[in-house]
């Protein structure tokens, strides 16, 4: 199983799909990288050998912002626009869409689960 940029490449798929398991690398550039490496696209990714790992490596070090180093970048520039307290930085902060959809009937997926209301039970009176 080959290890790249801190992610195991999954067993048995091609080695263009395979890249897309890395957080920053879609279709396009893991053939980008493939094309710079040398390396087949047709070419699995359990028949690859150290050299075509070290290769797709420097290819990937070299040219594009993966993983860790991605995630810290897009964490920093949301805690900046929440920090010059910009419209999109409260949206942020408040935990609704940032792009302007509604949120009236939908957002689900940002805003969780419905809050149930609460209901009042009636006062027990004594006779």
């Amino acid at each position: 199983m080959a290890r790249i940029a801190g992610v195991d490449l999954p067993r048995n798929k091609r080695i263009e799909i395979a890249l897309t398991y890395i957080y920053g690398l879609g279709r396009h550039a893991a053939k980008v990288v493939l094309d710079q490496a040398g390396v087949s696209l047709d070419k699995k990714s359990d028949d690859l050998d150290e050299n075509d790992v070290r290769r797709i490596r420097d290819a990937i070090e070299g040219n594009f912002r993966v993983e860790g180093d991605l995630r810290r970048d897009t964490q920093l520039n949301i805690k900046r626009l929440m920090d010059l307290g910009s419209y999109r930085g409260s949206r942020h902060r408040r935990n609704l869409p940032v792009r302007g959809q509604r949120t009236h009937t939908n957002a689900r997926t940002r805003k969780g689960p419905r809050r149930m209301a609460v209901k009042k039970q009636g006062a027990v009176t004594k006779k």
